[in-house]
């Protein structure tokens, strides 16, 4: 180990969902290097309606109702994640963990399990192994001090697949998964297809999947869903985020809105997504975001909202507070939010 030096990932410190927020890389030679990061983050969570959150943390699709009503406090560093990435020439292998398993005794210890989040493998254009999948654009996720922000309506899924990549063009197949459906009859992969369009202004993808999905009745029935999403450079240092999913989506979009097969029938849904974040100062900004998907066959209505700001300390450490409604429509239910988080990039 001849050198060693902390690199900072400017637009990592930015997005509580990239890969890697920052480093520490020890060179090992000319041609190799082990680079250490992630981040280590606190929260403190209130909730009150009728709709439970997920692990006190954050709002997926599929968020549960509580018929009594909910008032929690929840206090949780599940989201901090660690992670190391080994390169060597042309090869890299890049492997996360966080912390989003079954929380442990609350009474004394508040032991938390390990979770797996990446663990894949580069190579020139190759990429083998679990990491988001090529349906999503990362890059237009908005920024949330809730996790994730808007999944309710954003493509969001990791899984292991094998992927191809030249210049803007990214095509993989996937590991299928009828959700909703007999998962045991899962033979095709899911296929997955995206361009992405780059340039001094942001970026915009198209991305498209298809399915061959398994019912619990035996048969089998052709799935495609579709997707633009992108940020766009606005005024200064601002950006605007968008993303719109439509078709067979599924498991895709909307974390748990909406299922692949309803008994017999493959779900439809629309999800629409808007996030802007606007830099106050160089070091105190605010992300406005609304998030919505609507099935066709289950009749789902699930909206999420959020207003934030982040003040930026230093490159490392960060604090945020957020205020937002989860709204599910169709059963006419709805709860309140309000967040706060300490960060501190490794």
């Amino acid at each position: 180990m001849k050198t060693f030096k902390k690199t900072l990932l400017a637009a990592g410190l930015l997005t509580a969902t990239s890969m890697a927020h920052a480093g520490y890389d020890i060179k090992i030679d000319d041609n190799s290097k082990i680079t250490f990061g992630g981040y280590l983050q606190g929260d403190v969570r209130y909730v009150d309606g009728h709709v439970n959150s997920y692990l006190g943390d954050f709002w997926i699709g599929n968020a549960s109702e509580d018929p009594d009503g909910v008032q929690t406090t929840n206090f949780s560093v599940a989201s901090s994640r660690l992670n190391t990435k080994y390169t060597n020439g042309d090869v890299t292998g890049f492997v996360e963990i966080d912390f989003y398993t079954n929380e442990g005794n609350e009474v004394l210890t508040n032991s938390i399990q390990p979770r797996l989040r990446h663990a894949f493998i580069k190579y020139k254009n190759w990429t083998v192994g679990q990491t988001w999948s090529t349906f999503m654009n990362t890059s237009s996720i908005a920024e949330s001090v809730d996790f994730g922000g808007p999944l309710v309506a954003t493509a969001f899924v990791r899984q292991t697949q094998i992927r191809y990549t030249h210049g803007g063009f990214q095509f993989a197949i996937e590991n299928p998964e009828s959700y909703g459906g007999d998962t045991s009859q899962d033979s095709i992969p899911d296929v997955v297809g995206k361009y992405t369009f780059k340039g001094d202004w942001g970026n915009v993808a198209v991305s498209a999947v298809a399915r061959q999905l398994n019912t619990t009745g035996g048969e089998t029935e052709s799935a495609f869903g579709y997707g633009v999403s992108g940020r766009i450079n606005t005024f200064g240092k601002d950006d605007l985020r968008f993303a719109f999913h439509g078709g067979s989506s599924g498991r895709y979009v909307g974390a748990a809105a909406s299922t692949d097969l309803v008994g017999e029938e493959v779900e439809d849904a629309t999800s629409i997504m808007v996030s802007y974040r606007h830099f106050w100062t160089d070091t105190l900004r605010s992300n406005l975001y609304y998030g919505n998907t609507e099935t066709d066959v289950s009749d789902r209505d699930r909206t999420h909202w959020g207003v934030n700001v982040f003040q930026q300390i230093n490159k490392q450490l960060s604090v945020g507070v957020e205020i937002g409604n989860y709204e599910v429509a169709d059963l006419d239910i709805d709860s309140d939010y309000g967040q706060f988080s300490v960060k501190y990039v490794l």
